[in-house]
């Protein structure tokens, strides 16, 4: 990632800590400097002495250039972290509002298409991990990451550890006999 020029090391340095001392993930902490970056760039100089009309143009010049919603809305988000805790100054974000993003339905296979889909693999542990994915909705890497000890058959439920957001969960383990 090529950081701006005018995000200085120091500045860069105060972030780091700042999303550190918080634990944020190592994903969230790219993605909030590359928010961060957009800003500098965008400015043409350090963000230091950025206005609340400033803020206003850079979200109002995201949007104009056919900056997605999603992608608009972390620029936002970094960019709040950033001025809020980093530089300490809240009133100066205190008026930045996310973008609406529409939520969209994912698409589910049905049954004969899961069946095709689980049947184009012939090894037994990659059919087992794609039944498992599909009929309990798992990620990919908690699916990766179960052990026998997750499975509670009587209860019909698997324990994902450490799913997204580093949380614990239980899912509804599915089995279909047919």
């Amino acid at each position: 990632m090529n950081i701006s020029p005018y995000f200085s090391a120091q500045l860069r340095k105060r972030f780091n800590e700042d999303m550190t001392m918080r634990k944020l993930a190592t994903k969230t902490q790219i993605a909030y400097i590359r928010g961060v970056n957009k800003l500098c760039d965008y400015l043409q100089r350090s963000p230091r002495t950025t206005t609340q009309e400033e803020l206003r143009e850079f979200q109002l010049f995201m949007v104009n250039h056919g900056v997605s919603g999603l992608t608009v809305n972390a620029t936002l988000t970094a960019v709040k972290f950033f001025f809020q805790i980093t530089l300490d100054k809240p009133e100066v974000v205190a008026r930045v509002c996310p973008v609406t993003v529409a939520r969209k339905l994912p698409v589910v296979l049905s049954l004969e298409e899961a069946k095709r889909f689980m049947s184009s693999t012939t090894h037994p542990k990659f059919k087992a991990a794609l039944a498992v994915a599909y009929g309990s909705g798992l990620r990919v890497s908690e699916v990766v990451s179960l052990k026998v000890s997750d499975i509670d058959s009587e209860r019909m439920t698997l324990r994902v550890e450490q799913g997204k957001g580093s949380r614990d969960r239980y899912a509804m383990f599915i089995t279909r006999t047919a």
